[in-house]
Parts: C-alpha cells; sequence; structure tokens
C-alpha cells in the first residue's frame, strides 16, 4: 500500500511539474491587434529581461486605411515624454507567474499617455497571447489577443 502512495504522489507532482515544463514561452515577435476592429496595429518584440520578467517594444507600426500613426507618445508621462512611437517599450514588468500564465505587468496607451496594470496568458498552442490592460482589478479593463509572427 506504501508503494502505491509513493508513486501516486511521484505522479502527481510529475504531472503539475509538467504545466511549468510545457508553459509557452512569450518572447519573439507579435503582431498586435486592435480590440476594435480587428485589424492589426504594429509589431511588437518581447523580451525576458535579466531579472526575469518580459517586456515588449514596438518595432513596427501597421499602416491601416483612414489612420495616420502618430510619431510620438502622445502626452506620455516621463520617461516616455516625447519618446518615438517606433522602439517604444509599450510594457515592462510582466512576470510569468504559472503555466501559461502572466502577471504584475505595465502597460502604456501610447495614443492617451496612460498607464495600466497588465496581465495576460499564452494558448496551449503558443500562437495567441491574450493580453489585458486594466485599472485597480482586472474587470475594469480591455482585452487584446495578439498572434505569434513567425
Amino acid at each position: 500500500m506504501k508503494k502505491i502512495a509513493v508513486a501516486g504522489a511521484f505522479f502527481v507532482a510529475l504531472f503539475l511539474s509538467s504545466f511549468s515544463i510545457f508553459a509557452q514561452e512569450i518572447t519573439g515577435t507579435w503582431i498586435q491587434i486592435d480590440d476594435k476592429t480587428g485589424s492589426p496595429k504594429a509589431l511588437i518584440e518581447i523580451q525576458q529581461k535579466t531579472n526575469g520578467t518580459y517586456s515588449g517594444k514596438i518595432i513596427k507600426v501597421t499602416p491601416r486605411p483612414g489612420y495616420t500613426p502618430r510619431e510620438t507618445c502622445f502626452q506620455c508621462p516621463p520617461p516616455y515624454t516625447n519618446q518615438p512611437i517606433l522602439g517604444l517599450e509599450v510594457f515592462k514588468d510582466l512576470q510569468h507567474v504559472s503555466g501559461n500564465n502572466y502577471a504584475n505587468g505595465r502597460v502604456l496607451d501610447p495614443l492617451t499617455g496612460k498607464m495600466y496594470g497588465l496581465k495576460g496568458r499564452i494558448s496551449n498552442n503558443g500562437k495567441r497571447l491574450i493580453l489585458r490592460g486594466y485599472i485597480g482589478i482586472s474587470a475594469l479593463g480591455r482585452t487584446q489577443t495578439w498572434i505569434k509572427n513567425d
């Protein structure tokens, strides 16, 4: 009976650890999709920092019909004040918390200059990144789905 209990505990531990072993990686280039129009907005490069957190910067702005992109960050707080949109770090401090989930980040909206809390989840196949920017609690926010740019 003791052997069965030990074997059961081993398989439970193996099962639980597999979530972190097989968690999808968010580093790379992502297509930011506008949650209002469904159109691509920009290419965002996500990198892992030396402290283990993730940040994302704009590497290309996608032209859209009827929209003239801003060249600089509009009414943004320091250190983003009047910084060019291209190369702008739009989110930072995102932490892997468990499995495919990330939290505790901060995201900047360069069109309004406002900062929001950020959390996210990557799909099991690693092709979609669902990000939620929010004020205070995540129920007060907006969600965008980004697509992996292979």
